[in-house]
């Protein structure tokens, strides 16, 4: 099952993979070189194929757990001055997603959209300090029946489109999609500081299904 942000891409990647397998068996029938030319491309196209995956997730509604909004692996815990919307001290949790992980991206609470913003930016590299600042990035609130958490998808150096859903006023379903990042980035979500960590540093986790966080 694939994405629908991947649509467009897979059918234009498929046409273009057909295209050139019968062109090199055309110029380059039966030679090494050739052969090498079609195995690089039939691996390119899994790649792109798989980019665009979009397994289904089991997720336990609990208004208690705060879920992960996505795929990857757990590269910050700490206590940091959240300062466009909280504008106080509070947990943030990054998820750094590489271009093998699955990159939906999934409400980690359910509620109402009560804040959203869309901001420009550059491409630095989705582990630099600076780049969930200065980066083309998202932030998302939603105000859940425990409180509101705060997420934000980060482009990274590869990751050059970032696709959002959330509308104010909405009303967002725990582990259901609210957006999408192609091509490896990031995700930063900030907890209130009483809130219980169930991962650590270095954890690999599923979006809609690793809880990250409870409620006290």
């Amino acid at each position: 099952m694939f994405h629908k942000e991947g649509y467009k891409i897979i059918t234009g990647s498929s046409v273009l993979f057909v295209g050139l397998l019968l062109l090199i068996n055309q110029v380059l029938p039966t030679t090494i070189i050739g052969t090498l030319l079609m195995v690089a491309l039939l691996v390119f196209y899994i790649l792109i194929l798989q980019f665009f995956r979009n397994p289904k997730r089991n997720t336990k509604i609990d208004a208690s757990a705060i879920i992960a909004p996505a795929d990857g692996k757990v590269v910050v815990i700490e206590k940091v001055n959240e300062p466009e919307y909280f504008k106080k001290e509070c947990t943030q949790i990054s998820i750094f997603m590489s271009p093998l992980n699955v990159h939906v991206n999934r409400y980690p609470i359910s509620g109402e959209v009560v804040y959203e913003k869309y901001y420009k930016g550059k491409y630095l590299v989705a582990w630099h300090p600076k780049s969930s600042t200065e980066n083309e990035r998202t932030t998302v609130v939603v105000k859940g029946a425990k409180g509101e958490v705060l997420f934000r998808q980060i482009a990274g150096a590869v990751a050059r489109r970032i696709v959002k859903y959330s509308q104010t006023g909405d009303q967002a379903k725990q582990g259901e999609d609210f957006g999408f990042i192609k091509f490896g980035s990031r995700v930063d979500i900030f907890i209130p500081n009483d809130c219980n960590i169930n991962v650590k540093l270095d954890a690999i986790v599923k979006g809609g299904e690793t809880i990250l966080a409870t409620y006290p």
